[in-house]
């Protein structure tokens, strides 16, 4: 039976129970508060007798009361953030600790003289990106001034005995790197005492300045001491006097600690700092690298706590200098330097973000050089490998990001940079497969929804969402990386099938329904860059795509049955282009192109079944169209009259047949029925295709397309190379529109033909 509680009781715990338990809570916090206090002071009070803090009577200096100690946070936030009058005053005195400076903290510290510097000055992590290390500098340089006005002649002893305290450097202070540096290069304790002494007699003119200026001895003094002992203090300097070099001649307000005005001190500086900052690191922090790649750095130790805002202040250097820098062997070999540093800035994502974020503007940007773009993939790609799946995730999407950014202009001087970027590109979705499906469904689903929306949008000018660039060049992109990673040679030597080949059906969906959506004759160059991008994948992963229908709807286009009307244009070149212009429609000259790229892509498609056991059956109905194609193109009347056209279509028609014929020859001689599967599959196993019929006629057809290419780029990197020297020669003197006007002559990019075709892009 339970046991009934009294009316009183009751009643106290319903009016009074709540609040005096508030009250005890409250209280228990006070008393928390006051123990925290407490032992805060002892610790306090053991650091000043260990390093030696005394008043005048030579006792040790009791704990001055914190202002803030007894406010609680609703007090604290309704004061205005007003400093209390005795902190004030105390910031105005003169200072009895100058040799005293706080540190910068370390996130998590066992060693409780660490805790007891820094527990008023908490630190953000930078685990994930959100918040820079900030620095706690004991003494500002405001008050150092302040104590020179008012007690000049302390202020001239602390320059003669302990002119450390007189330096300063609002961005990071770095005093950790040089006790460091002297218990990481001495071992007997004789050695750390003629180390101590060394550094005293060492310490220069120039390090004692406020903004000394660097000279070429300095320099090799650091490098030296770099070299030679791996000195962090050495490091130190250099650091210091690399960010001032980052921004040179810029007026950011900010003040450094050394200046630069000689180049060569430049120069010798940026070389050292770029590759002996990496060596010394490594030294002291040395990297271990798994046989998968995986790197592994101990970020726990208190070596790679002290040295991280050094790490941070080189980094920040290096970013800010990348996106200023114009000369070529100068970037690349910054680039190169960025690359040793990454497995030590795994844990700051924000810091990687910046980067991988400016490395990849520099791999997109068409000026660069090729040996400079392929410098920063190699960044890109280092990241890749050594980072986690989140990190690799957010490298992947950058590098899609400055892929279209960059192909947004296509032209015959750009054609050869934007193929560099997706070749390169494609190998980076290959290293971690799970993650490079996830991301390209993601972005092949966002192709399918513009195609999508471009459909069923009966809007003008909706199909500008489809037809451009950097659609066509996002598509061939997919159709790079899944050659690349599906091809079943690949899947062999791995054992298992790709992931990515399950991107391989809506790739080609969205293809096929991209080519049609504007089935004019304008758009034939756009189509045929998709059938080339569907034959990549069909030749490197043994799909079959239909394609041949699509390219005999452009045979059966009115384009190419009417009779061309002469023309002094010259040759379309549909390699840069995804629409022809209005002043090429119904004219031999375009006739002849798109004629040329039908017999081409008809004979590569037929020769990537070349030596299958169904190949008459496959050829058989193109066989038949072609030739009564042929025959209304003959009509003297209603016939296009393009005997160019018409004769290499005939010769088409003839390796067809032939390569059909050897293959019912050579099918007669099998023991197997059709549905024997494994038979059928391993017919004419093995066999070279280029001795087929249709592959000698394909094989020689190559060559004279790759001779005349190689003879084109020749011609194009000449025109380039004059186009310069006149760009150089106007800039020198006077801007020419005469010579403006020429320059666009020679450009072909797909640029120059829309303004002009506005009105026939339907």
């Amino acid at each position: 039976m339970a046991k009934h509680t009294k009316k009183s009781t009751r009643k106290f715990e319903k009016k009074h129970l709540k609040a005096v338990l508030e009250q005890r809570k409250a209280g228990a916090k006070i008393k928390q508060r006051q123990q925290i206090k407490a032992k805060r002071q002892a610790r306090n009070a053991k650091d000043d007798e260990f390093l030696g803090d005394k008043d005048e009577d030579g006792k040790p200096e009791v704990a001055r009361e914190d202002p803030f100690g007894k406010m609680n946070v609703d007090d604290f936030f309704q004061g205005g953030f007003e400093i209390p009058e005795n902190l004030a005053k105390k910031s105005k005195a003169v200072p009895e600790k100058l040799g005293k400076r706080k540190r910068l903290a370390p996130e998590e510290d066992d060693d409780e003289s660490s805790e007891a510097s820094f527990e008023e000055a908490p630190m953000g992590s930078d685990s994930e990106g959100e918040g820079e290390a900030e620095d706690d500098i004991g003494m500002t340089k405001e008050a150092m001034d302040a104590l020179a006005e008012k007690d000049p002649e302390f202020y001239k002893y602390l320059k003669e005995n302990d002119p450390e305290a007189l330096q300063f450097d609002e961005n990071a202070d770095l005093v950790e790197v040089d006790d460091l540096s002297g218990s990481d290069e001495e071992e007997a304790p004789k050695k750390k005492k003629q180390k101590k002494a060394k550094k005293a007699d060492d310490m220069s003119d120039e390090e004692v300045a406020d903004s000394a200026e660097v000279t070429k001895g300095m320099v090799a003094k650091w490098t030296a001491a770099m070299t030679k002992e791996h000195s962090l203090r050495a490091m130190r300097q250099v650091v210091l006097a690399f960010r001032a070099a980052a921004h040179v001649n810029e007026d950011d307000g900010k003040e450094y600690k050394y200046t630069i005005s000689n180049p060569d001190v430049y120069h010798d500086l940026l070389l050292t700092t770029l590759k002996n900052v990496p060596e010394v690191l490594g030294h002291h922090l040395p990297i271990k690298e798994a046989a998968s790649g995986k790197v592994r750095v101990s970020t726990d130790s208190k070596k790679f706590k002290t040295l991280t805002p050094l790490l941070k202040s080189h980094t920040s250097s290096v970013h800010h200098l990348l996106t200023t820098l114009a000369d070529e062997a100068t970037l690349k070999l910054t680039l190169s330097s960025v690359t040793p540093l990454l497995p030590y800035l795994l844990p700051f994502k924000k810091i990687l973000k910046n980067i991988v974020k400016t490395v990849v503007d520099i791999w997109s940007d068409a000026s660069s050089s090729e040996a400079t773009r392929i410098t920063a993939f190699l960044v890109l790609r280092r990241l890749a490998v050594i980072g986690d799946p989140g990190l690799r995730e957010a490298v992947l999407k950058t590098v899609y990001q400055g892929l279209i950014k960059g192909s947004r202009t296509t032209s015959i001087h750009t054609i050869q940079g934007i193929n560099l970027m997706k070749n390169s590109a494609a190998e980076l979705w290959g290293i971690d497969q799970e993650v490079g499906y996830a991301t390209g469904f993601t972005f092949i689903r966002q192709l399918a929804i513009h195609l999508r929306t471009s459909i069923t949008n009966n809007q003008k000018e909706s199909y500008k969402t489809v037809y451009n660039w950097q659609y066509v060049h996002s598509l061939d992109f997919w159709s790079c990386v899944l050659s690349e990673y599906c091809s079943p040679v690949k899947e062999a030597e791995s054992g298992k099938e790709s992931q990515l080949r399950l991107l391989i059906y809506p790739t080609v969906q969205v293809t096929l329904g991209a080519m049609r959506l504007i089935p004019t004759a304008t758009y034939f160059p756009l189509r045929f860059q998709m059938v080339r991008s569907l034959l990549r994948i069909s030749r490197a992963t043994g799909t079959y795509i239909p394609l041949a229908s699509a390219l005999l709807e452009v045979l059966n286009s009115v384009e190419m049955k009417k009779p061309p009307k002469a023309s002094t244009l010259k040759s379309l070149d549909f390699t840069s282009s995804y629409k022809a212009p209005k002043s090429y429609l119904r004219t031999r000259v375009y006739q002849d192109g798109v004629g040329e790229q039908l017999v081409e892509l008809l004979s590569e498609f037929f020769v990537l079944w070349s030596t299958s056991i169904a190949f008459p059956e496959l050829a058989l109905p193109v066989i038949v169209m072609v030739k009564r194609w042929l025959k209304e193109a003959g009509n003297k009347t209603t016939g296009n009259k393009n005997n160019k056209v018409n004769s290499g279509f005939v010769l088409l028609i003839q390796k067809l047949e032939a390569n059909a014929k050897w293959i019912e020859g050579m099918r007669a001689k099998v023991d197997f029925a059709p549905n024997n599967r494994a038979g059928v599959e391993g017919f004419l196993k093995g066999f070279e295709w280029e001795k087929t019929p249709l592959g000698a006629f394909v094989a020689g057809q190559r060559k004279q397309r790759e001779e005349r290419a190689r003879i084109m780029e020749e011609s194009r990197r000449e025109d380039e190379r004059k186009r310069k020297l006149e760009g150089g020669k106007q800039k020198a003197t006077s801007d020419s529109d005469e010579d403006m006007d020429d320059a666009d002559q020679d450009d072909d990019s797909e640029a120059g033909f829309e303004d002009e075709d506005e009105e026939d892009d339907e």
